[in-house]
């Protein structure tokens, strides 16, 4: 009987083959690994927030030094140079303020300066060829002329090369423009400009970004110390729990061997022999009511044998069932015979397709899984799965491996619901996921309602 198509095969455990089953669930490389990227990400993650607001906060800085700088240039060398010449072009007085201009602001931190007139005409640049254009105001600027009445009225904004005004500004960078409002000694309001490099906001953003990130960055990793020690204590708590879980595993399944043995050498050597005893009895008896000519007598006694006998060989198939021969006795071949007949004894049919060369390779471990899986197996066939047949197949993989294939025609089940919560009598099937993982082979289960069930264990090589 071939697997029934249909559901999706359920990868329970995977093959590991040469590395003694799977001791390996917590990898302590790949816990550190993970530590380790995670705080690599929080790092990346600190990096790019903290030099965000390290540059806001670097342009705020900025901003406000160059205001108050301009203000104090405005304030000390351009308004006190100032003539009303300038309203109109003089020479004298263009000379003058240029040569304030030249002598105490123009530097590494100034590249341009501008006197502008309300009506946005420029009156006076360190760029001659921008002295008497005119162009636009914004807004802002307006805003700073007429608050210049009051004293105040100082901005400041990172230029847009692409306005016509700073066509030759182009070639200096990005830069930070200041205004300021500065008067003539005839009252005449006049919007003071002055255009500083940008570096200064990217070196200020380092120095802020720098001192931020020392912190930071120096806690994180302390942290990180700190937590290798715990990480280490809570690895060595894990594999001890699941050295643990395997050892109460082991023990599970030798104590239900045990019991079973117990059992079935009990009814074998107590009520299987008394009935045995009382057969012969009976039967003897029914010999001599014969012999004494009461027939009636001796017919109720030979069926009364008969039945004692019946029960006799019943008894017999359940002892198969409770606890079949050893491998150690016959090997696995017997073995599953005797598995197999347990079943035949309450109407299954069961077809068993067992490759000497697969059953010879398997070491002592192995051949113990492989019977572990079939008595399970076939018994979840018999009581859950209410099968009619099944069919056992064992043999050889191309790649060296032992194939064994459990198929049956029951009503099927849903896999991942029973072993995500087994039910009574279904826990057995955890048991097997344990055991396969634990001799490093790969377990697989296909089933759905009225699909029927088959199970695949893959052995690796002994």
């Amino acid at each position: 009987m071939s697997p029934l198509p249909g559901p999706p095969w359920l990868a329970l455990t995977t093959l590991r083959p040469g590395r003694g089953g799977e001791r390996t669930d917590v990898r302590p490389h790949r816990v550190y690994a993970g530590v380790l990227a995670g705080a690599l990400g929080v790092l990346l993650v600190v990096a790019v927030v903290g030099a965000a607001i390290a540059r806001a906060e670097a342009e705020s800085e900025a901003v406000e030094n160059a205001s108050q700088r301009t203000e104090v240039i405005a304030d000390a060398a351009i308004e006190p140079v100032l003539t009303d010449g300038i309203l109109t072009g003089g020479r004298a007085a263009l000379r003058r303020l240029d040569r304030s201009v030249c002598d105490y602001v123009i530097g590494p931190e100034v590249a341009r300066v501008k006197l502008w007139a309300a009506d946005g005409t420029i009156l006076y640049s360190n760029e001659p060829r921008l002295v008497g254009q005119r162009f636009d105001l914004d807004a802002d600027e307006l805003e700073a002329i007429r608050a210049g009445a009051a004293g105040t009225g100082t901005g400041a904004e990172v230029t847009d090369l692409d306005e016509p005004e700073n066509v030759y500004e182009r070639g200096f960078g990005k830069l930070l423009e200041v205004y300021h409002p500065v008067r003539t000694p005839g009252g005449e309001v006049l919007l003071f400009e002055l255009y500083a490099p940008y570096d200064v906001v990217s070196d200020r953003s380092d120095e802020i970004w720098g001192g931020f990130a020392f912190i930071v960055v120096g806690s994180l990793l302390a942290l990180l110390l700190l937590m290798l020690p715990v990480l280490a204590w809570l690895l060595r708590r894990i594999r001890r729990a699941r050295d643990e879980r395997e050892r109460l595993l082991q023990a599970a399944l030798d104590a239900s061997d045990s019991e079973r043995r117990r059992i079935a050498a009990t009814l074998h050597d107590g009520v299987v022999q008394e009935l045995a005893a009382t057969s012969y009895a009976v039967s003897g008896a029914a010999a001599r009511a014969s012999a004494g000519g009461d027939r009636e007598l001796a017919g109720t006694l030979e069926v009364a044998a008969e039945t004692v006998r019946g029960g006799i060989g019943g008894l017999r198939s359940l002892l198969v069932d409770i606890y079949p021969a050893g491998l150690d006795g016959g090997g696995l071949r017997q073995a599953l015979d005797d598995l197999a007949a347990g079943l035949r004894g309450r109407d299954v049919r069961v077809v068993l397709q067992v490759a000497e060369e697969a059953s010879a390779r398997l070491g002592d471990e192995q051949a113990q899984l492989v019977f572990q899986v079939v008595r399970e197996t076939l018994r979840n066939a018999a009581q859950h799965a209410r099968a009619t047949e099944v069919v056992v197949s064992l043999d050889r993989t191309a790649s060296g491996t032992t194939l064994l294939e459990v198929a049956d025609d029951g009503r099927g089940f849903d896999p991942a619901a029973v072993l995500a919560a087994p039910a009574h009598g279904h826990f057995g099937l955890r048991l097997l996921v344990d055991v396969a993982r634990r001799a490093g082979a790969s377990l697989a289960v296909r089933s759905g309602s009225g699909a029927g069930t088959t199970w695949r264990l893959e052995v690796p090589a002994a």
